[in-house]
């Protein structure tokens, strides 16, 4: 089948995967309206993650060369298949970073991460997949449960982060199970690491220890209301066993995907306290042992977001609340500038804490 757009503009624009740290902009083909529940958006904004960089480093391995990159767009419909599921062409929407059909058990319980016709956006391997969203259109199957229409007074900074980062770092509070006055520690200042301090906060946390290194990073958590360690200059589990009368953390929330985060993560959790991952981990195995985590009474939590829920879901409070996005969105670049943003967030170059691209 041809793309909505043959005939009229040359072959779109996308950032494609080439191997570990290569990443190029390219003319690849329009996407194309396969099934009957198939949306094409053209995108306004897209974004780079922290997962991308998983790719970019080889540290998960399978895609396949000339896939376009990413999983966070905010766009227009411009076309949509014959069973359009109550969307319409000129709808602005937002996009979780997997389809949801919906209707399976998991989509039905609120687990959308793990619906079972779900698909990673940018994710491509040995031909089967979907292309990513770092690029001028996506298309998007199973448009009428995976999109998101965005409510007016929600801009694009907003309505990016629901699509994952802001979802995500949600996610991760929420199977913290956070209690009112609750202490609680958040394990890397990333993007998703500053939303989960926005989080803790909007759940009436009592304290929020935000560990980083990066000065730019600990002094936004700050800003969101978190006490800042540097984990150049002070030992974390110290400062928080000092600040706790020797217990560690009610709930620690571990967002970088490392072996030394996990185990300083369960090094700061307190005895009967959670510990909820939302890194991305590639480890062969647990930086702690199952005695460690039997004589600590812990609760362990982890997994993928389900972004879809949660992004519904929050997208009245971030209309009402109207967080500061746009301190996290730290840099905004063309599309064409695409390769060197992945050079400018990998090294955390001129502050950077997230970029947004468009196209």
């Amino acid at each position: 089948m041809h793309g909505p757009f043959d005939g009229i503009m040359p072959p779109m624009r996308a950032l494609t995967y080439h191997g570990d740290k290569t990443v190029r902009l390219e003319q690849v083909p329009d996407p194309a309206i396969l099934e009957p529940g198939d949306a094409i958006v053209r995108v306004e904004v897209c974004a780079v993650c922290g997962s991308d960089l998983h790719v970019y480093h080889g540290r998960e391995r399978g895609l396949d060369r000339g896939c376009v990159m990413g999983h966070e767009f905010v766009g227009e419909i411009v076309a949509l298949g014959s069973a359009p599921g109550g969307l319409s062409e000129g709808d602005r929407v937002l996009s979780p970073f997997t389809t949801n059909c919906g209707d399976c058990y998991f989509c039905r319980i609120g687990l959308t991460s793990r619906c079972v016709s779900g698909e990673l956006f940018g994710w491509v391997q040995e031909g089967r997949g979907l292309q990513g969203g770092q690029a001028e259109y996506v298309r998007v199957p199973l448009a009428g449960s995976t999109l998101v229409s965005i409510l007016d007074g929600v801009d694009d900074n907003a309505a990016l982060l629901l699509g994952d980062v802001f979802s995500t770092g949600w996610f991760c509070a929420e199977q913290a199970a956070l209690q009112p006055g609750s202490v609680c520690a958040v394990v890397g200042c990333g993007p998703v690491g500053l939303c989960a301090v926005i989080a803790a906060g909007e759940m009436k946390a009592g304290r929020i220890f935000a560990l980083d290194r990066v000065p730019e990073r600990l002094a936004l958590a700050e800003r969101f209301g978190a006490l800042a360690v540097n984990i150049e200059q002070d030992d974390p589990v110290a400062v928080v066993r000092e600040a706790t009368a020797g217990r560690g953390a009610d709930a620690v929330l571990e967002i970088v995907g490392s072996a030394a985060a996990h185990r300083v993560a369960m090094d700061l959790v307190r005895p009967g306290g959670t510990l909820s991952v939302v890194g991305v981990h590639s480890e062969d195995a647990f930086s702690f042992s199952p005695a460690e985590a039997y004589d600590k009474n812990l609760t362990y939590r982890v997994g993928r977001c389900p972004a879809r829920r949660l992004a519904s879901e929050l997208l009245p409070l971030v209309r009402r609340r109207n967080f500061d996005f746009a301190a996290i969105l730290s840099h905004r670049l063309a599309l064409d500038d695409g390769v060197e943003a992945y050079r400018i967030f990998d090294e955390k170059l001129d502050g950077c804490i997230k970029i947004s691209l468009i196209p």
